[in-house]
């Protein structure tokens, strides 16, 4: 079971005293309560300006890093799905965001990273639905009913979800062959009789050299607790909208803490890198075609950030089955678990097989002629 630590910052209203809520799309905390409104001081730097907390990867790696750029939290187990919950403040319980389990505050702690940078929610929850319920209903043989539940059922989670991002300028070595095509006629038969044609051949030719390039923001999912292939899916995100870490922008969200280490990060980070830096390989070498034999990279100023990115999750059970989806919260795009309606399949199916036998019919009685 994936390890998980998730929090719900809280911002008092200075009229009513209940939670204020980060309303998306704007720079304002909203009171559900009675209405009031209040700003967000941002940063009065330009953002392409604003210093968004790039840390040193190997001084982080050697534990190293500035004690501000740490943080210390409470964590206590989920008894239900086993996931850690993080609490803060005076809290003493909460609700697992991940299975709804109550949980108590316990004695362990957790010393972690700080999110340098936020990605602030841009759809609130109504739009964040709306584009989950058209997705589902866009897809062939989806169950009526399970879309129906979905447009009417329980609200959708907003979810602030961790990422890292990677710098790097790389430096690679390669071997390799390129290939260059040539043809030859030659004579073959075909039903007794001989005719020409031309066969494609490849000349090979060794090929070595060296490739440069620099990697800005490789994004890594940093969490273990939603399906890394739909969260993937969510791509792209505009990071260029990314702003330095304001609690502000996570009042009424959940704020999911990293359970994949960044030693891990790095390391998916590297594989990521090697699957661009093999193609300017490939582009390098030229050719009509090209063999890699060998790639030798140097990684020099490597460097990092810890940032948080806003996805709507919802999770339904529909006759017996649990289906969960996540929406991303900057473009409302939809990925989740694919839903089947057998009826509506059966049907298909059953319509395909009448369709085709009155066409051999047609066919067997010479209407087709």
């Amino acid at each position: 079971m994936a390890q998980v630590t998730a929090s719900e910052r809280h911002f008092p209203c200075e009229a009513c005293g209940a939670d204020l809520r980060f309303a998306p799309g704007q720079t304002r905390l909203r009171c559900d309560h009675c209405g009031h409104e209040q700003a967000i001081v941002e940063d009065a730097a330009p953002l392409k300006t604003r210093a968004l907390g790039e840390l040193h990867l190997h001084h982080a790696l050697k534990d190293s890093l500035p004690p501000g750029a740490m943080e210390e939290v409470r964590t206590t187990r989920c008894p239900g799905c086993g996931s850690l919950v993080e609490f803060q403040g005076a809290d003493h319980a909460t609700e697992c965001p991940f299975c709804a389990t109550p949980v108590v505050v316990g004695t362990g702690t957790n010393r972690q990273i700080k999110p340098q940078a936020v990605l602030p929610f841009q759809l609130d929850e109504r739009t964040a639905r709306a584009a989950m319920v058209s997705w589902l209903g866009g897809l062939w043989f989806a169950p009526n009913g399970l879309v129906e539940y979905a447009r009417k059922g329980r609200a959708l989670n907003g979810l602030y979800v961790p990422y890292w991002t990677f710098d790097a300028q790389t430096d690679s070595r390669y071997t390799g062959q390129r290939g260059e095509h040539y043809y030859e006629t030659r004579t073959v038969t075909v039903d007794g009789k001989q005719r020409q044609e031309r066969v494609q051949k490849t000349r090979w030719y060794a090929a070595r050299g060296r490739v440069r390039r620099f990697f800005d923001d490789v994004l890594v999912l940093a969490s273990q607790s939603l399906p890394r292939q739909y969260t993937d899916a969510l791509a792209p995100w505009d990071l260029g909208q990314l702003t330095p870490y304001r609690e502000d922008y996570l009042a009424g969200f959940t704020a999911e803490g990293y359970t994949v280490g960044l030693e891990e990060g790095w390391a998916r980070a590297q594989q990521v890198m090697a699957g661009v830096i093999h193609q300017d390989v490939r582009r390098d070498i030229g050719g009509d075609d090209q063999r890699v034999d060998s790639v030798d990279t140097d990684y020099s100023a490597e460097t990092f950030k810890h940032i948080l990115l806003p996805i709507w999750m919802a999770a339904y059970k529909y006759n017996g089955k649990s289906y969960r989806f996540v929406v991303n919260g900057q473009t409302g795009k939809v990925q989740g678990e694919r839903p089947w309606s057998a009826w509506k399949i059966a049907f298909a199916i059953a319509l395909a097989l009448a369709a085709a036998a009155a066409l051999a019919w047609a066919n067997q009685k010479g209407y087709l002629g």
